[in-house]
C-alpha cells in the first residue's frame, strides 16, 4: 500500500513533533497530540519525528533512534493522525533544516540561549554542568523546523513557550535584516499533565508516565500507585485537591465531574481509592480507541515506512523551496 500526502497546501500551516527518544505518553496526548488530531482537518499539518533533536540528550546511543522513529510514528497513527491529512516526516532526512539552523545561529546570541528557562531547567534536571553546543542551541534548531514550513501555529506544551518566543525573535530579525520571507509562529498551548509521582510533569525520562500503549492492567496498577494528598491519612480526613495528582487528572479527563470530586475530597466523603478508580475509567475511555487503532497498524511495518517516506518526500520539497527563498533574500543564491 502506498500513501500520498496532499499536494495543494491549505491556507495556514501547523508544524509540531516529538523527539524520538521512546514511547509517547498521556502527557504528550493532552499537551499536543489531541490538538493535532483536530487541527489536521483545518490546517496543512506537518508532524516531525525529531531524531536529530533526540541526539541533544541521547548522542551516546544513536542506535535507539531507528526503533523510536517507528514507535513514535505508530503512536501518531494510533491517536488518530491521518497520513492522508497530515504529513509525517523524519527530521534528519530534511537537510534544509540543518542549513537553516546554521544560518540562524549566526545572529542568535549565546546569552539569549543560556537564559532560556526551559533549557536551564532541563539542564539542571539532567545534571548538566557544562552544556553541549547542540543542547544549548536546541531552540535555534526548533526555529528552523518551524520556519522551514512557514508554520503559523505550533501546538505544544507550556514548557515550549520560551522556544517559540525565540523562534519569533529569529523570524523578526531575519525579515528585518534581509527580506520578509519567513512566517512568525504562534503557539497553541496544551494542558499540563503531572507525573504519577506528583513531583513534575509527566515525562519518559523521569519514569512517571502512562504510555499510550499501556494495557488496562498497567493503567490500573500505575494509577493505584500514583501520589495523592500526603496529608490525607484517613478517608474522612479533609483533602486538598489542588495539591493532589489524581485530582489534576480528574480536571483533565473528567472535566464535567471534577467540581463534585473537589467538594467530596474537601469534605472527606470520598476515599482516594474510589477517586483513583473513577480516573482510571476515564483514562481507559481515552486509551481504548487508541489501542484499537494500534492493533490495525502495529504489524503493518511496510505501510508505516511508506507513510514516512511519502511524508518526508513532500516535506523535503517544501523545505527546499523555503531554503531557496532564504538564499535569495540573503543574496547567497549565486547561480541561476
Amino acid at each position: 500500500m502506498t500513501f500520498q500526502s496532499k499536494i495543494q497546501p491549505k491556507q495556514e500551516v501547523v508544524l509540531t513533533g516529538d523527539r524520538t527518544t521512546g514511547k509517547l505518553h498521556l502527557g504528550h496526548y493532552v499537551g499536543s497530540l489531541k490538538h493535532r488530531v483536530q487541527l489536521q482537518q483545518q490546517y496543512e499539518t506537518y508532524i516531525m519525528l525529531a531524531d536529530v533533536q533526540a541526539l541533544t540528550t541521547h548522542f551516546h546511543n544513536p542506535g535507539m533512534l531507528a526503533d523510536s522513529v517507528r514507535q513514535v510514528a505508530l503512536d501518531y497513527l494510533s491517536v488518530g493522525i491521518d497520513p492522508e491529512q497530515a504529513t509525517i516526516f523524519v527530521q534528519s532526512m530534511i537537510p534544509e533544516i540543518a542549513e537553516l539552523t546554521c544560518i540562524y545561529s549566526m545572529f542568535v546570541t549565546v546569552s539569549s540561549l543560556r537564559h532560556n528557562p526551559t533549557v536551564k531547567h532541563e539542564a539542571q534536571e539532567r545534571g548538566y554542568e557544562d552544556l553541549y553546543y547542540g543542547f544549548l542551541g536546541y531552540p535555534v534548531s526548533q526555529a528552523a523546523d518551524i520556519t522551514a514550513f512557514k508554520a503559523s501555529l505550533v501546538p505544544a506544551g507550556e514548557d515550549q513557550i520560551p522556544h517559540i518566543e525565540q523562534a519569533r525573535r529569529i523570524v523578526r530579525r531575519f525579515n528585518e535584516l534581509y527580506a520578509p520571507v519567513l512566517v512568525e509562529p504562534q503557539i497553541l498551548v496544551g494542558e499540563r499533565l503531572e507525573g504519577l509521582d506528583g513531583g513534575s510533569k509527566m515525562s519518559k525520562s523521569l519514569g512517571n508516565a502512562i504510555c499510550l500503549d499501556a494495557s488496562s492492567e498497567e493503567v490500573r496498577s500505575q494509577i493505584r500507585r500514583a501520589t495523592t494528598d500526603p496529608a490525607r491519612v484517613h478517608k474522612t480526613d479533609p483533602g486538598h485537591p489542588d495539591i493532589c495528582t489524581i485530582y489534576g487528572y480528574h480536571s483533565i479527563f473528567r472535566k464535567e465531574g471534577s467540581e463534585e470530586i473537589r467538594e467530596q475530597c474537601q469534605k472527606g466523603s470520598i476515599s482516594c481509592a474510589a477517586c483513583k478508580a473513577m480516573v482510571t475509567e476515564a483514562i481507559e475511555e481515552v486509551l481504548e480507541p487508541i489501542r484499537e487503532r494500534r492493533e490495525l497498524y502495529k504489524h503493518r511495518t511496510k505501510d508505516i515506512d511508506d507513510i514516512l517516506m511519502a511524508g518526508t518526500t513532500k516535506a523535503r520539497s517544501v523545505a527546499r523551496q523555503t531554503m531557496g527563498e532564504v538564499r535569495e533574500a540573503m543574496g547567497i543564491h549565486y547561480f541561476k
